[in-house]
């Protein structure tokens, strides 16, 4: 527990000085390069950011104290996601991601590595087998799942924001300028590109289950878990959605509720996989360009998630075991930027 709460925040403050651009880049590229080293000197802390989330940078200091109080073991692998983490983040300050490639080193920088991370953490921890660990491509595609969702989901607000993460290799065959895609004479076209991003994102579903069927500690599985089934859901509703270019796109509060309570295990998990594929698989347009390859990632998910046991009942579960788990997942999840505000609000509830 405590080795996840400082790997958090260590990123949380990396993420910070990443996103604030009111530093100039000779100053934040070396920032991000030596972030890791900060991790050793008591005294280093950063109190010029504008951004909201300032106060992990003014008192790293604490954080830093409660990390060196970490196992080594667990140091070392914060430590190291750290650094890797930062040398990927100064990469692509000045270039934007081009082609689908980029694309995934773009996610793995700075939400696959995430996954390796806590992956390498729950091994070292004991509460899962090596295998976990050490099984990076699996953990990877755990953060890019994710990542991807967001990313997927938010055009519009980075749009906004001037912010553009949708890869060109993709979105330039549908338009001129990314920005053109928010146009309305440009729906239709903008609905296709929206469709082969998410049929990109659907090929790491196979990697999740797989990784999830690995579990075995109940507080890591809904760690894990929770996620995982929150993203294929905003997948489903994106899907074919022209809201998507107009507005934000969310799943209902009940629906996240369910999601949470639910997702306790692996076959419970596999029958929520199910459920949004085949919902997605029902708005396939035959006209859409990607169809048939939606339908091909479709049918390999159908294949590993075929239900074959009951869905384990929310009621198996203490009020107060599933508080712990739903705060777990929160913790996970808003760190990816990827849950919706009304799972936050439901939370926060729980929380009081």
């Amino acid at each position: 527990r405590h080795a996840v709460c400082i790997f958090y925040l260590v990123l949380r403050a990396l993420d910070t000085i990443e996103d604030d651009m009111t530093i100039s880049l000779d100053v934040k590229v070396p920032m991000l390069h030596e972030f890791h080293s900060y991790l050793y000197q008591p005294e280093w802390k950063y109190t010029e950011s504008k951004e909201k989330d300032r106060q992990v940078l003014e008192d790293f200091p604490t954080i830093s104290m409660e990390f060196r109080n970490l196992s080594k073991v667990y140091q070392d692998v914060i430590s190291d996601i750290c650094h890797k983490m930062g040398v990927g983040m100064a990469e692509f300050l000045e270039k934007k991601v081009d082609s689908q490639h980029e694309w995934d080193k773009y996610c793995h920088y700075v939400a696959g590595l995430v996954g390796i991370g806590l992956s390498r953490l729950f091994s070292a921890s004991e509460l899962e087998d090596t295998i976990v660990g050490q099984d990076t491509e699996l953990a990877n595609s755990m953060g890019l799942f994710l990542q991807k969702t967001n990313i997927i989901r938010d055009y519009l607000e980075d749009q906004m924001e001037g912010r553009e993460f949708w890869p060109r290799e993709v979105w330039s065959r549908y338009a001129k300028k990314l920005s053109d895609l928010a146009k309305p004479e440009n729906i239709d076209m903008a609905v296709q590109c929206l469709n082969e991003l998410i049929t990109n994102a659907l090929h790491h579903v196979p990697d999740v289950l797989t990784y999830l069927s690995r579990l075995k500690n109940q507080t890591v599985f809904n760690f894990c878990a929770i996620p995982q089934v929150m993203a294929i859901a905003t997948l489903a509703a994106c899907y074919n959605n022209k809201q998507v270019f107009r507005g934000v796109v969310k799943i209902r509060k009940g629906q996240a509720v369910t999601l949470m309570m639910d997702a306790t295990n692996i076959q419970a998990v596999k029958a929520i996989m199910y459920q949004y594929v085949e919902e997605i698989y029902q708005k396939i347009p035959s006209t859409d360009p990607s169809s048939n390859k939606t339908q091909q990632i479709i049918a390999s998910i159908r294949a590993m998630s075929l239900p074959s046991g009951p869905m384990a009942s929310r009621h198996h579960y203490s009020p107060i075991y599933l508080s712990c788990a739903m705060l777990l997942a929160a913790l996970s999840w808003q760190y990816l930027s990827t849950i919706s505000k009304a799972t936050e609000d439901y939370v926060q509830a729980g929380e009081n």
